[in-house]
């Protein structure tokens, strides 16, 4: 069964991928149509393709500080003592606040007051349990977030190895391989979104540098399957932290995978498990961590609604999403 807590997680992205679908659903009309030279004089056309893009940066950068945000609220959850947060992420909330008190007069932090800022730093060194941390805190970066600068606002939050696992995620392995047909790696993908981003700010786009409705749709699906591996991410990190403090734990492996329909052979022990509860199906070495809801289970070709395990061994499980052979199986307890 799973934890509500570990669920919020990756609701910051729903909002984002709805603006991914109507960006997509407004692109394709000139694609499908195929009158993009009718749209208008160039000017209009360096403007559409300029506005499109910078949106799409925006689009990213928010999901990005969306995303951190949400963990660094979560994390008081999971973690109750502020010391036990690490080193990094106290530097961090530590020079963060210090700041935010400097640059708290301008507009972008008029909702803060000093008593909000300090409070979480406050209530942390003083050994409270209910202490907070300010997302704004975190969030304190002024270059595009290339690569370096995505890693580094990431690791300052306490989430390490961010580009090794965006490499392995299976959908941006997918992009590279059959999209981008390997003429670009993934850090070649986002400078190229985020240089054109900067000449288009600066209007330095000519009508020779206009992007086309295929273009602007491959960056499109390149950003969501790089959201999408960044959200895993962060839930792996999540589940890491309930592990080490007994909230989780690994319960057995998916033994053989059938794709129809969605369903697997898995191993696994000492644990009770029902139609409509939730799994966490992990792999740190492929970037896989999905939540998965059980639709059956079956043990020796016999449905069942419920099961009690107390050793190890073979149940069948149809469950809601796609996996693969090989992947850990979690359960988070409830609270």
């Amino acid at each position: 069964m799973s934890d509500p807590a570990t669920k919020r997680v990756p609701e910051s992205r729903k909002s984002s991928v709805n603006t991914f679908k109507k960006l997509k659903s407004i692109w394709r009309i000139p694609l499908q149509t195929d009158k993009r030279s009718q749209m208008g004089s160039i000017e209009w056309q360096v403007y559409d393709s300029c506005a499109a893009v910078t949106r799409l940066y925006a689009i990213y950068e928010s999901f990005v500080e969306n995303l951190i945000g949400d963990w660094v609220r979560l994390l008081p959850k999971i973690v109750s003592n502020y010391s036990e947060l690490g080193e990094k992420i106290q530097n961090t909330h530590r020079e963060g606040t210090a700041r935010l008190l400097l640059d708290l007069n301008k507009n972008r932090f008029q909702h803060l007051s000093i008593e909000k800022v300090v409070q979480g730093l406050f209530d942390g060194i003083s050994h409270n349990q209910q202490y907070e941390l300010l997302p704004e805190a975190f969030l304190l970066h002024e270059q595009n977030l290339r690569k370096e600068a995505l890693e580094k606002l990431l690791a300052d939050a306490g989430i390490e190895n961010s580009w090794k696992w965006v490499l392995n995620s299976r959908k941006i392995k997918h992009f590279i391989e059959e999209v981008s047909a390997s003429q670009n790696r993934a850090e070649g993908e986002l400078k190229r979104l985020i240089d054109y981003r900067n000449e288009a700010a600066h209007g330095s786009v000519d009508r020779d540098q206009i992007l086309g409705s295929q273009e602007l749709l491959d960056l499109c699906d390149f950003i969501e399957a790089f959201c999408q591996a960044l959200v895993e991410l962060v839930s792996y990190q999540v589940i890491c932290k309930k592990v080490y403090r007994g909230e989780a734990r690994e319960i057995g492996t998916i033994a053989e995978w059938f794709t129809t329909p969605n369903a697997a052979v898995v191993k696994v022990k000492e644990v009770t498990l029902s139609v409509g509860s939730s799994l966490w199906l992990i792999s740190e070495t492929s970037s896989y961590c999905q939540l998965a809801r059980i639709e059956s289970i079956k043990v020796n070709d016999i449905s069942k609604e419920q099961v009690n395990i107390t050793s190890e061994i073979e149940v069948g499980l149809q469950l809601n999403r796609e996996a693969k052979k090989g992947l850990s199986i979690y359960l988070v307890e409830e609270n």
